[in-house]
């Protein structure tokens, strides 16, 4: 076992866990008190309407800020006390809404590269095998500017992958997406939580997420609205939690 290898399965974890966790900017409260927790082999949903804390969120999960006050565990892993962050930071994979592609380069160089920086000994392989996987592997040595944009979402999703990550954050995934497109991004988070994956999805699009979330966070004005598991009727009870009277 190599260097990168102990230090991956030293800094494994099997759930997280968001503990009275706040946020703030100043004066303003972009998250108050928020407690959940998603174990191995789950897909958990982040909703609630613009400005409700969502991204705010999958930053704190993504180790990119700090919270304000309480905590947020990795198993036994706390980032604060935790001697070696990037170990853990290595286990968590993040897609947003900069899909972080170098246009000029191909999909396997966008891939190598990344690949490279998690220190990847294999990483051209690795490449082609990821754009196997994302139905790509006939697009390997054209240009990403060259691509449509559902095309470079599953560029984007497999380099958040490519290492292969215990925890995987996606921020509104399903934006710009055809049906087709959609689909395959659906059927990629299913896969991952069958691998034993912790996928957290921050999402807008009620009738994609209907019958995939294993639990729901419901956030609104920066508070936890509700939690459920596995909800359904998705869209009747997001305006139902929505509709409620803040404390």
């Amino acid at each position: 076992m190599n260097s990168r290898d102990s230090t991956a399965q030293a800094t494994d974890f099997d759930e997280v866990s968001v503990e009275d966790v706040s946020r703030h900017f100043g004066r303003r409260k972009a998250l108050s008190r928020i407690s959940f927790r998603a174990p191995r082999h789950t897909i958990l949903g982040l909703l609630g309407p613009n400005g409700a804390g969502k991204s705010t969120m999958l930053s704190l999960l993504a180790t990119l800020m700090r919270p304000s006050s309480g905590r947020i565990r990795y198993g036994q892993h706390d980032l604060a006390a935790e001697q070696h962050a990037s170990g853990l930071r290595g286990r968590i994979g993040v897609l947003g809404h900069d899909l972080f592609l170098y246009p000029e380069l191909t999909a396997h160089e966008n891939l190598t590269f990344f690949a490279g920086l998690y220190g990847l000994t294999d990483a051209r392989e690795l490449a082609f095998a990821a754009l196997e996987r994302a139905g790509l592997a006939d697009r390997a040595h054209d240009h990403v500017g060259t691509f449509s944009r559902g095309m470079r979402q599953r560029v984007a999703l497999e380099r958040a992958l490519i290492h292969r990550p215990r925890l995987v954050l996606l921020d509104e995934p399903f934006t710009g997406l055809d049906d087709a497109s959609a689909a395959g991004l659906l059927a990629r988070m299913r896969s991952l939580r069958d691998e034993g994956t912790i996928v957290i999805v921050a999402t807008h699009d009620l009738d994609l997420a209907e019958g995939l979330l294993d639990s729901a966070v419901f956030l609104r004005d920066g508070r936890l609205a509700e939690s459920l598991s596995r909800p359904e009727a998705l869209r009747s009870t997001y305006r139902a939690v929505m509709a409620r009277r803040g404390e």
